[in-house]
């Protein structure tokens, strides 16, 4: 799976985009509010794993997360 972390501007807020290996996106959420869409991918058990990797990731960079 990848993650890329989208800095937002103004008032867009900063969004992170979780794609397959196939880069075809799975999740696209608030870096302030994942749970639900996590939730849904049935990835919530690994929110604190997933949001640590999100915040020490530079925006834009794509990074590779094994789950």
């Amino acid at each position: 799976m990848y993650v890329i972390k989208v800095k937002g501007i103004a008032k867009i807020p900063d969004y992170v985009q979780l794609r397959d290996d196939k880069f075809t996106l799975l999740a696209y959420f608030r870096v302030d509010r994942p749970d639900k869409s996590l939730d849904k991918l049935g990835l919530g058990d690994k929110l604190p794993y997933i949001m640590s990797f999100v915040n020490d990731l530079p925006f834009g960079q794509i990074a590779k997360i094994d789950i």
